[in-house]
């Protein structure tokens, strides 16, 4: 097994995408709201790729709530993180109880369709960015860490692992990295006394299973972006605040990646920086050239199974019986 999560072009699993799954550099899949029409069909595609490959493999997505929620039909809608306070103000639950039993809601409901994880918590802090706005917890440090340890615990009461994004925080700059290049100009001791915060005491808690890093340059810190950095990822993470987790990248086929080169140049800078597993996402050409050009030395390892659940799932008719989900859905609706 290698390092690299490709993606699907569809609701099924092509024959030429069994022959890209049962490459020994594929690590995982991860799945986009094209890739969904209902539920049945999420468990038959799941199914589907797991029979793909002899080997076992990761299978994850984005489902946080609010805005990024890939799969909707048929699935509880999870609040933004941003909203999930002043919700449970106004149904008298106690914040940081709601937050813990939204973790868990989301991290069962992805289970119970046989799916690993969800790269989530965000641990960015609201600020003036709008790709970030209300997918973060809070608008300080303190309210993120908060909340994000909340949902992190309800994650681990489905036996999901959790993945914090995007270190070393998004929130304090406007771009979108999806499609500019987003420079953040502030000295390093001003993002380690606001955006880091969540990052270092989550780190410091022993709750964070993985960590994805932003697309973001922080020229006073480094030239390269955080998730391409060595000084980010491994004099700061790794040595200055002793982070033993996986790394993963953001997708190499962000406009704000494209500033180290080609995906070849792009996948080998980002391991060389110390990321362990990387995104390849929404650009077949770009995955077909990285399954062709990378060392096959990344395959000597199964970091990526380290994420998979170690705990028995619900399936979806324990999981709407049980008094638990009951009571979120009376809290939803």
């Amino acid at each position: 097994m290698g390092p690299l999560f490709i993606d699907l072009n569809g609701v099924d699993v092509s024959a030429i995408e069994r022959e890209i799954l049962a490459h020994p550099l594929v690590a995982g899949v991860i799945l986009f709201s094209r890739n969904y029409q209902d539920r049945q069909q999420l468990c038959d595609l799941v199914r589907l790729i797991r029979e793909s490959r002899a080997q076992p493999l990761l299978i994850v997505t984005d489902q946080e709530g609010g805005r990024v929620q890939r799969f909707r039909q048929q699935f509880s809608a999870i609040p933004a993180a941003g909203q999930m306070y002043h919700l449970a103000q106004q149904l008298s639950v106690e914040p940081l109880h709601y937050a813990q039993e939204l973790g868990w809601l989301m991290a069962s409901e992805l289970r119970a369709c046989d799916i690993d994880l969800s790269l989530a918590p965000v641990l960015d802090i609201d600020g003036m960015s709008h790709v970030i706005g209300n997918r973060a917890f809070a608008d300080n440090p303190e309210g993120v860490v908060a909340m994000a340890q909340a949902f992190i615990f309800g994650m681990r009461d489905a036996h999901m692992c959790s993945v914090g994004k995007h270190f070393p925080g998004h929130g304090s700059v406007q771009a979108d990295s999806h499609i500019a290049q987003v420079i953040d100009t502030r000295s390093f001791e001003q993002i380690e006394s606001h955006d880091l915060i969540p990052f270092l005491k989550l780190i410091r808690a022993g709750l964070l299973d993985a960590l994805m890093p932003a697309h973001v340059i922080y020229p006073n810190v480094s030239s390269q972006p955080a998730g391409f950095s060595q000084k980010w990822l491994q004099t700061i993470l790794r040595q200055r605040y002793g982070y033993q987790g996986l790394i993963f990248s953001d997708d190499l086929s962000m406009q704000a990646a494209h500033i180290a080169g080609t995906p070849l140049e792009r996948a080998n800078l980002a391991l060389a920086a110390g990321c362990d597993l990387l995104l390849a996402c929404n650009d077949r050409q770009s995955t077909e050239q990285l399954l062709d050009g990378l060392d096959h030395q990344c395959i000597s390892h199964d970091k990526a199974l380290q994420l998979c659940p170690q705990g028995k799932a619900l399936n979806w008719t324990e999981l709407s019986q049980s008094p638990r989900y009951q009571r979120l859905q009376r809290w939803l609706s």
